[in-house]
């Protein structure tokens, strides 16, 4: 295996646990519009995805145009029940050791960037990437791979040299089809889900030897 020269981190649910809230703020949007979600219609079509995919899946018969201001009022109620946010076990402390190896560091995400800000802000990361990929401001989002594949033309690395880590079916499929070596984090989907799409290895944390002996 190649030297790894970069770590590639997707952020809600990899970084940290965060789909118990978007369930809930999700929840509460469709409330107000007098529809419902449950958690099995959450992880089949929501989970993972950006939110212009996420705005035609929800309202198909309203124009795209009025998609923005509804999921931008759901992004709100994220980040008001976010208050206690969490960084998964290990996630700094491994962001930290690839710093001392020379490592790059990248968040490719499908997330909005106030949600970013929110989170990173929450958990310590601020200020911890070389470059941050908004999935979700870009001509296409993840599942494709125009997200990873950018974020390794500015770190200026060949995907065999960079580990990605993503716990949704669209993050893993993006990051492998990108061509890198994929590591899946079971917060959201089990270790069966995931390498069944393609995950190189399952762990349910940063703390697993696996991924340190990656880093060796």
């Amino acid at each position: 295996m190649p030297r790894i020269k970069a770590l590639l981190f997707d952020l809600d649910g990899t970084l940290t646990h965060t789909d118990p809230i978007h369930l809930r703020a999700f929840q509460q949007l469709m409330a107000d519009e007098g529809r419902s979600m449950d958690e099995v219609a959450y992880r089949e079509y929501i989970s993972g995805r950006s939110n212009a995919e996420i705005g035609l899946r929800l309202f198909p018969e309203r124009e795209a145009h009025t998609h923005p201001p509804l999921l931008a009022r759901k992004e709100a109620l994220f980040r008001e029940l976010a208050k206690d946010l969490i960084p998964l076990a290990g996630a700094l402390e491994l962001m930290d050791m690839a710093r001392q190896k020379g490592m790059g560091l990248a968040l490719v995400t499908n997330a909005p960037r106030d949600n970013v800000d929110h989170m990173l802000s929450a958990i310590g990361a601020a200020g911890r990437f070389d470059t941050i990929v908004y999935g979700d401001e870009m001509e296409r989002a993840k599942p494709d791979p125009l997200p990873y594949l950018t974020a390794l033309r500015r770190l200026q690395i060949h995907a065999a040299e960079a580990l990605a880590f993503e716990d949704s079916p669209p993050g893993i499929q993006a990051a492998k089809a990108a061509g890198t070596t994929t590591i899946g984090i079971a917060t959201t989907r089990s270790e069966d889900e995931l390498t069944a799409l393609g995950a190189d290895l399952v762990v349910a944390d940063f703390t697993d030897a696996r991924v340190l002996a990656l880093l060796a």
